[in-house]
């Protein structure tokens, strides 16, 4: 598919070839700088040589532990350039998160980003025993660091003379080596650790990246990551597939900021997750409703637009009205994503059919796509050659084969499967099978080879009656409602499904003073009118449902779902078996009568 052994290879070609031109930009002091890439190029190289110089061998395993900026990109390739693997972990794990992660994978020295991460990592650092060698991106200031030695990364770096040429012809190892560790994000479960070879991104980052070669204008490609890095879709799409189209990264500030990074970068390219996506539809009819009648008639044009675009319905006389929306209500959406968005790149979980036409239909595409860590961690991609259908994740990417087996599980074969778990053959032989990797996802192809998900294979809830129900299907309608800001619904061996439903905040506030309430979320969650109200909203969505697939009683709770309460992956996915845990007992309790 390349002639590229191992990803440090090609970063080095890019570098020779880009020299002097920006590569990873981040924002200091209210202003963007820009690193070159052959500035990090040298820093790659000297970071390496100081790996080596500690006594880190090939093989050997380096935790990764920082929030998206130029240093991991840096810190990444140079572990591999040290012959060693990276494990990237995300910020927000917990100590025992980290001391699991520390032990399963043998870590032999760690990269921290900064103080603040480093709090709940050092004492698992302590704890598991296994790192002989700690290096804060900022300095560290503590006391003592027990038997680890500590290192200060500028320190490192400026004792070594980089030697760019020697690291590129030191990069011997090929594709079927491992790259990188990455530990699932754990939505059931103690996360497992994934092997992923050089062979496996390349593919990935092959086959994705003719996409944006084939299926859109050529320019200079600009992308701004804000995903965490430490999770596999990012890794793979946020930056090794703009080191192959020789992009330019930039680092976005925070998920605060994100929407005026992006009017500041103008990004061509974004990474996205469906959850993003509903927030972004949310405001946008928000700012619609308040801009007036005029607004309004325009956005309901455009949908209406893209639906007939998007059936083949389209005639000569609706290119007026379709060239007057491309001047108004489309560029105005387009400059607040900095106004030259060829694609947002969707994945990481399910996304509603209605978002991406909502999107699509405004012009901005959405590119849905589908994998999993196990995969590289890309599957399959929507791309507009083979026309853009949103209750698809699109065909297979090049080089990637998929089958559906008999009992409808999504199985997938290629260079881009793992060779398995990570110290867990058990667990190896049960994902894989003569080279198939069953995803636990159950699908079927549409008419034109592209690939559609109806649920997670362990997600079906199945009734007392033997029917299978596709939560994820039914919970992403919920938070279409304006009243919902987030759902999860239950009902395994019982006659019909109930819900557990957090409100949203904003409409909240809203009813709270058109019914002269004060407004205490958590007290309006007991108010029986204001529950009422939250049900009607529910019984909205109940009518586009089959049967068995309406939510037939809820329950309000105040708090939301998120990383830092356990609820939620770092990767926006509800951790269903921990709010289960949480709320099990009082869900069980509307099947009361």
């Amino acid at each position: 598919m390349s002639d590229w052994p191992n990803l440090v290879t090609l970063f080095f070609e890019r570098a020779a070839e880009y020299g002097d031109k920006p590569f990873l930009s981040h924002k200091a002091n209210g202003v963007w700088i820009s690193k070159s890439w052959a500035k990090a190029a040298n820093e790659v190289a000297a970071l390496a040589q100081a790996l080596k110089r500690l006594g880190l061998a090939p093989g050997d395993r380096v935790m990764l532990v920082s929030e998206n900026r130029p240093e991991f990109c840096i810190a990444d390739l140079a572990i591999m350039a040290a012959g060693c693997i990276t494990v990237p972990t995300f910020t927000t794990n917990t100590e025992t998160d980290h001391a699991h992660i520390l032990a399963d994978s043998g870590a032999h020295a760690v990269i921290v980003s900064n103080a603040k991460v480093a709090a709940t990592l050092l004492p698992a650092i302590m704890r598991a025993g296994s790192a002989q060698h700690v290096i804060g991106i900022e300095t560290l200031k503590m006391a003592q660091f027990g038997s680890v030695t500590y290192h200060d990364w500028d320190t490192l770096l400026a004792r070594e003379v980089p030697d760019v040429a020697g690291a590129a012809l030191a990069t011997t190892f090929k594709r079927n080596d491992m790259a990188c560790i990455i530990y699932t994000s754990g939505t059931g479960g103690t996360p497992r650790g994934v092997m992923q070879t050089h062979g496996m991104i390349l593919l990935n980052v092959v086959g994705a990246g003719a996409i944006v070669l084939e299926d859109f204008p050529k320019s200079p490609e600009i992308m701004l990551s804000f995903l965490p890095l430490s999770h596999a879709y990012e890794h793979t799409v946020g930056q090794y597939i703009p080191i192959y189209l020789g992009a330019q990264i930039y680092y976005a500030e925070s998920l605060e900021k994100l929407a005026a990074n992006m009017e500041e970068v103008r990004p061509t390219i974004m990474v996205i997750v469906p959850r993003l996506l509903e927030l972004l539809r949310t405001r946008v009819l928000k700012a619609v409703e308040k801009e007036g009648r005029l607004a309004q008639n325009l956005l309901r044009r455009a949908l209406a637009l893209g639906a007939k675009r998007h059936n083949g319905q389209l005639k000569p006389w609706d290119a007026p009205i379709d060239l007057l929306l491309d001047q108004t209500i489309r560029k105005k959406l387009k400059a607040r994503f900095g106004g030259r968005i060829k694609a947002l790149v969707c994945g990481g979980a399910p996304l509603n059919p209605e978002i991406g036409n909502f999107f699509d239909a405004l012009g901005l595409p959405v590119l849905q796509g589908y994998g999993q860590t196990e995969a590289g961690p890309l599957i399959s991609c929507n791309r507009p050659r083979a026309g853009l259908r949103m209750e698809t994740v699109g065909p297979p990417l090049m080089g990637v084969e998929v089958r559906i087996a008999e009992d409808g599980e999504i199985l997938v074969r290629g260079e881009n499967v793992m060779p398995g778990y990570w110290n867990h053959p058990n667990l190896t032989a049960a994902a894989l099978n003569d080279g198939w990797l069953s995803t636990g996802d159950i699908g079927r192809f549409d008419d034109g080879g592209r690939l559609m998900i109806t649920d997670r294979k362990k997600d079906i809830i199945v009734n007392d009656k033997g029917e299978n129900i596709a939560p994820q299907k039914i919970e992403g309608m919920l938070t279409l409602c304006t009243e919902i800001h987030q759902a999860m619904v239950i009902g395994d061996k019982r006659p019909h499904l109930v819900g557990l439903i957090v409100p949203d905040p904003d409409w909240a506030l809203h009813w709270a003073r058109e019914n002269d309430e004060d407004f205490d979320l958590a007290r309006l969650c007991q108010l029986p009118a204001f529950h009422k109200a939250v049900t009607a909203a529910v019984d909205g969505v109940n009518a586009s449902l089959s049967v068995t697939e309406k939510v037939r009683r809820v329950m309000l709770i105040p708090d939301p779902f998120t990383a830092e309460n356990g609820m939620l992956t770092p990767s926006i996915k509800i951790r269903r078996h921990m709010i289960k845990g949480l709320y099990g007992a009082q869900l069980e309790a509307l099947y009361g009568g």
